[in-house]
């Protein structure tokens, strides 16, 4: 137990650091707050699954920094394709494209976010990954568990509403099958500006969103 709930913070952490760094670029870009990623709350869960699955990889096999830094590409590279293909299967559109940016590999990854990847990784191992280990540790075992009960009831909370939510634009995309993907698309648009903040906030979380209807 000790151990999930260890893992499970730092999942949170890095989850809602990724979901600031988002933000903050999007605020840099745009000049204005964009929620960014899947989630209602302030956390983009694949920044999490990342750290961990470098975490997990890695281990203590911290000696080759260049290893670390072309596993934390390789991890993470995977990690968002797998991502963006079960999400487009799942919600029939495509929630991200880098078909724009050279050396992609079918729109989903490309090496101008790969080689990033692998410059946070290789901090994250040496440095930042560390320091929070310290923290967690010091925290009261009983705190920690009511903590990470706590915070995983809104996560479960907050996944149950975002896939509802994504259940329901995708029944709306298929209402409209018979339509060309630009047509569906622009209505699609039309149908979330109509609705609450919580479905209105997808159109700049994922600002480049494709329908994908028609793929089988």
């Amino acid at each position: 137990m000790e151990k999930f709930t260890t893992y499970f913070l730092l999942f949170i952490i890095y989850a809602f650091l990724g979901w600031l760094m988002e933000v903050g670029c999007k605020l840099v870009e745009k000049k204005k707050f964009i929620n960014r990623g899947f989630l209602l709350g302030p956390i983009c869960p694949i920044y999490g699954y990342g750290v961990l699955g470098i975490l997990f990889l890695i281990g203590n096999d911290t000696a080759d920094i260049l290893g670390v830094f072309l596993k934390s590409i390789l991890i993470c590279s995977v990690l968002e394709y797998m991502t963006s293909y079960i999400m487009e299967k799942l919600f029939k559109a495509r929630w991200w494209d880098y078909s724009h940016k050279r050396f992609n590999i079918n729109g989903r990854i490309c090496l101008e976010t790969m080689l990033p990847f692998g410059i946070l990784g290789t901090t994250i191992v040496y440095l930042i990954n560390p320091f929070f280990m310290r923290i967690i540790q010091t925290i009261n075992p009983i705190v920690r568990l009511v903590l990470t009960i706590i915070l995983l009831i809104i996560y479960i909370v907050d996944n149950i509403i975002s896939f509802n939510i994504m259940n329901k634009i995708k029944g709306e995309i298929k209402k409209q099958i018979a339509d060309s993907t630009e047509v569906i698309h622009k209505r699609i648009l039309h149908w979330l500006d109509k609705n609450s903040y919580i479905y209105r906030r997808i159109k700049g979380a994922f600002p480049k969103f494709k329908i994908n209807i028609l793929k089988k």
